[in-house]
């Protein structure tokens, strides 16, 4: 795989036909153990207009892959999974993955401070090579995963070299750098790493010419200068004041803290200097070399005397980079920031504007583009520039200032050394002048302050990624992406109007895929813009597939990928490691509590975890929780990118512990938002899955009011079900779903009761989990049997008993034998009912159920009431309601009550009963059980009827029918039509079509008492 494409079998290696079947084995395995989809193979074969057969085409390639695999005894092999194919092989037997596992230890042993592991680690991951990746097949996006490839090599072998010159091995480095170096000659960083190497060896003529060469190689083949870093180790050797390596790697609390790179000619500060001159290179980036100078030059030696290139003492300088021609502006925006820019004179203070955003927002561009703007009107005087690289090694303060005086006329060699009369000379030059500076990616409050004027001519606009909260007076403004109409006019100014409007659906769809972000908006419309003859829609086919569209958002010199790594690589280690388990989640938005269960961190306040990355807009704050937390959100690229780093970075031991500690910490919330609601754990089975439990103080404001909480908790729970299904894990996914039925049978989420189940039944089936198969079928049953669907309720609460009889489980039979009970009353079998009801009875008590025993005393009194036994009835519903109160579970003392009032109708006290229904009712309501509010509805039309007030009976009818269809409950619903058409015998016409409905639900429910009357009814019985 690290090189040409190779596969070994038993016997040795196996011929993979070139062409096509070599193409779809590289794709696959760079993928292993994953689903690739049929398109994207398509696409790797034919990029442009792939013939009809195409899916057909690679479905013989598939196949004959099949057959060469198995026929060499290999242990790899190829199933279909839709949409697509996964090739199945150990992760240890795949050169990538090997190669990737064990950089990422490297790095692990690096930051615990052992670079002798990391390095023996690194000569490992760098012996599994043998050339460049995938040579021959590097095309399309198996180009863009080859040259990653290639590219993460060459960072371990950076890593490596910077680790052992950190052990002082700096004399035998040489002769592996100079290959290096000759090798990959634009990679500065490996040149600057053969510079200290020469240097410490006590080689300083070849270090300099080293320097020497790799400025012309840049000039001759990009016509840059060499970068900073390369230019302060330049001047540090010259003035012989590099310091030598460190013989041990420093502890990782050192390692990480920020500390300011070589300026002025000495070294920057005390401790090591790292290869290409910045401090911390290593743990900036250990994929990449410095970062190139793109404007003025950094401040290296203050300039000599005599230098032919001094700027003159009356300079005025124009450093902006050049505006975007295709900037759609937000004029709102701009006309706010104008004015905080240009009101400095009226506030006697300096204009202060502070542009922040998510990475690829477009802040640099709008204060491009805002400078360009005022430049002339404005600040007639000048612009100052500076990328202050917030996002990789920032730039000093020092340097700054020197490059800023420079531009204004002051001699290298009269800019004093020290940073307090740097900055006095700099503000001193500006009091006289009306010049705006630009600060474009700063990293902190510290490193922008020194660099405001003090005059209130000038001003100043920054921008960054961190909020900047702290400097004073400054007007911020940050950026979100793009709404509809501005992404699409983006669209248009760069791959033309014509081709918008000829696809305008496919344009819409486009800018929702790239979720609406300039830059990654920007990338597609080059490659479209640069392919005239691709359409719109083939580029949203080529971004459907999530593990590739960091790879299509691409082209030239933009990358988003890049673009959000400068912001992750300069994230805390244990920010980054959160916001890629984070991007684990499949729910819509994030709860704060989530953070502590994936680092497994049980602080009080667990979503002060997340700050951090809401501070550098990696996260975003989209809500307020009822207990007054936050909810964060994702961009879906971003989340992309996370998922990304998480797969690259994260063992999979490590994000299967904390998949299981988030899935542990829904489970737990959501079984005591249950023992809220019935006042313990009644009426449920749990599963054996370990919890995870949030700091109390965090689990009592979630669910203050546990209803609410499962509300707006629905869409989440509904994922992590179907996501732990997916995963195996198979105890969460049943017992989330069956806990989950507290807030489905209330709300009358039919739909979402069933989808759940059916997920979490095929994933306790696949693991042979028979309690877990037991309790999904038996919820089932409630479901179909709530669905008014007997026939199937039967089926599935037999199948559940059954296993439950065979297993004991008392809770379980108790369950299964309640709801049977409950279908035979509604079919008239009442003594069935009776005799499942006693049974049903004695394995609650069996389990110590006390809320399971209330229930069925109440479901059972109906039969005492209907056979006349009111006085039997009478004493079952009121120890009933004792034990609800005693619990506390309101949602059951209104069901016992409602049986209460229909037991004051059988008595003929028909104005007890009416208040006693409109008591509960308003109890229903208050609940939001928008089930218990139709039956409410139904009980109240009949007492009216019976009391001789057929319009209060019709209201009340009228609006049961409705209530029930609303939540298509049309079970229920025909009921409430048989009860008004009775009520209606005398308007056939009314009759008839409330009858006509209801004829179809009985017929097909086979509820043969209710069909029976409304044919009679409807004179066709």
């Amino acid at each position: 795989m690290l090189g040409p494409l190779q596969v070994r079998g038993k016997d040795g290696p196996l011929r993979v036909p070139p062409g096509r079947q070599e193409v779809i084995l590289a794709a696959l395995l760079l993928e292993a153990n994953r689903v690739v989809g049929t398109s994207y193979l398509v696409d790797l074969i034919w990029e442009d207009n792939p013939p009809e057969t195409a899916r057909t085409q690679v479905q013989i390639c598939v196949s004959r892959l099949r057959k060469l695999l198995a026929g060499a005894d290999s242990t790899v092999s190829i199933s279909t999974r839709p949409p697509g194919y996964v090739l199945h092989v150990d992760t240890g037997d795949v050169d990538s993955l090997l190669f990737t596992g064990l950089v990422a230890m490297a790095r692990r042993q690096r930051d615990e401070g052992d670079a002798e592991k990391a390095v023996a680690l690194l000569k490992s991951a760098v012996a599994l090579w043998q050339g460049d990746s995938l040579t021959g097949l590097v095309s399309g996006p198996l180009a863009n995963k080859a040259r990653q490839l290639d590219e993460e090599r060459l960072g371990a072998v950076e890593l490596r070299m910077q680790l052992e010159l950190e052990l002082g091995r700096h004399d035998r480095l040489v002769g592996e750098l100079q290959l290096l170096t000759h090798e990959n000659p634009l990679r500065e960083r490996l040149r600057g790493q053969l510079m200290c190497a020469l240097y410490w060896s006590g080689r300083q003529a070849e270090a300099l010419e080293v320097f020497r060469t790799g400025r012309r190689i840049l000039d001759q083949e990009l016509g840059l200068a060499p970068g900073r870093e390369l230019r302060g180790l330049e001047a540090a050797i010259l003035a012989g004041e590099l310091p030598p390596p460190l013989r041990t790697p420093r502890p990782r609390a050192e390692r990480t803290q920020t500390a300011p790179a070589p300026a002025a000619g000495r070294a920057g500060g005390e401790g090591r200097v790292a290869p290409g001159g910045a401090e911390h290179a290593t743990d900036r980036d250990d994929t990449g070399g410095p970062a190139p100078e793109q404007h003025s030059p950094a401040a290296g030696r203050d300039a000599a005397p005599g230098r032919s290139d001094a700027p003159s003492h009356d300079a005025r300088p124009q450093q902006l980079p050049a505006a975007t021609s295709d900037f759609v502006a937000d004029e709102a925006q701009i006309a706010v920031l104008e004015k905080a820019l240009t009101s400095g004179r009226d506030r006697k203070a300096v204009g202060l504007a502070v542009i922040t955003g998510k990475p690829g927002t477009g802040k640099s561009t709008l204060a491009v583009n805002i400078a360009h703007r005022l430049a002339e009107t404005g600040f007639p005087d000048g612009q100052l520039y500076c990328d202050l690289r917030g996002t990789g090694t920032p730039a000093t303060t020092l340097e700054v200032l020197g490059r800023f005086l420079r531009a204004l006329g002051i001699p290298g060699q009269l800019i004093p050394d020290s940073l307090d009369e740097r900055a006095e000379m700099y503000r001193t030059r500006l009091a006289s002048r009306r010049l705006l500076v630009v600060l474009d990616d700063a990293a902190t409050e510290s490193q922008v302050q020194p660099l405001l004027p003090g005059s209130r001519d000038c001003a100043v606009l920054v921008t960054s990624r961190a909020r900047l909260t702290a400097l004073p007076g400054a007007h911020r403004v940050e950026l979100d992406v793009l709404d509809e109409e501005r992404a699409l006019k983006l669209l248009s100014r760069i791959v033309g109007q014509e081709r918008v409007e000829g696809e305008s659906a496919a344009a819409e769809a486009l800018v929702r895929t790239v979720g609406r972000l300039p830059l990654a908006l920007r990338i597609v419309a080059a490659r479209l813009a640069a392919r005239p003859h691709w359409t719109l829609a083939s580029m949203v086919h080529r971004l459907a597939n999530e593990r590739h569209r960091l790879d299509e958002l691409a082209h030239g010199e933009m990358t988003m990928r890049a673009s959000l790594s400068l912001t992750y690589n300069g994230l805390a280690p244990e920010d980054r490691g959160l916001l890629r388990m984070l991007s684990m989640s499949r729910t819509p938005t994030l709860p704060g509590w989530l953070a502590g269960a994936l680092l497994d961190d049980d602080r009080p306040v667990p979503s002060d975890l997340m700050e951090p990355l809401v501070d550098m807009q990696m996260l975003d704050v989209v809500g307020v929780e009822r207990s007054g937390g936050y909810r964060y959100q994702f961009h879906e690229i971003i989340r992309v990118y996370a998922r990304e780093q998480l797969a690259a970075h994260d063992a999979p031991e490590e994000r299967r512990d904390a998949l299981t500690r988030m899935a542990g910490g829904w489970m737990y919330l959501a079984q005591e938002a249950h023992r809220k609601v019935y006042g313990g754990d009644f009426t449920v089975l749990h599963g054996d899955a370990p919890r995870w439990a949030p700091p109390p103080s965090c689990t009592e404001e979630l669910l203050t009011d546990p209803l609410a909480w499962f509300d707006a908790e629905q869409a989440a729970l509904c994922a992590m079900v179907e996501h732990a299904a997916d995963e195996g894990l198979h105890d969460v996914s049943w017992n989330l779903a069956t806990t989950l039925v507290t807030l489905f049978e209330v709300r009358g989420h039919y739909d979402l009761w069933e989808q759940t189940h059916v997920r979490a039944l095929a994933a306790v089936r696949k693991a042979g989990n028979l309690r877990g198969t037991a309790a999904v079928r038996a919820s089932l049953g409630s479901l179909y049997m709530s669905r008014n669907e007997f026939d199937m309720a039967r089926q599935a609460l037999s199948s559940a008993l059954d296993v439950f009889q065979a297993l004991d489980e008392p809770q379980g039979e108790a369950l299964c034998r309640r709801d049977m009970a409950l279908i035979a009353r509604t079919n008239g079998e009442d003594d069935t009912a009776l005799d499942l009801y006693e049974r049903s009875l004695a394995d609650f008590d069996r389990a110590g159920d006390v809320v399971g025993r209330a229930i069925v005393l109440t479901q059972s009194a109906h039969i005492r009431m209907r056979r006349g036994e009111t006085d039997a009835a009478q004493i079952q519903l009121d120890e009933a309601l004792e034990i609800y109160d005693g619990v506390g579970y309101l949602g059951g003392r209104a069901r016992t009550l409602r049986r209460v009032g229909q037991l004051l109708l059988e008595r003929d006290e028909l104005d007890l009963a009416v208040l006693t229904f409109t008591e509960v009712l308003e109890l229903c309501r208050d609940s939001g059980d928008v089930i218990g509010e139709g039956h409410l509805l139904r009980d109240l039309g009949h007492a009216f009827a019976l009391m001789g007030r057929p319009d209060r009976a019709r209201y009340f009818f009228d609006r049961a029918v409705a209530a029930r269809e609303q939540i298509m409950d049309f079970g229920g619903g025909a009921l409430a039509r048989l009860d008004l058409a009775r009520l209606l015998q005398d308007e056939p016409g009314r009759s008839r079509e409330l009858l006509a409905p209801a004829l179809e639900v009985f017929a097909n429910r086979g509820m043969k008492r209710e069909l029976a009357e409304t044919r009679r009814l409807l004179g066709t019985g």
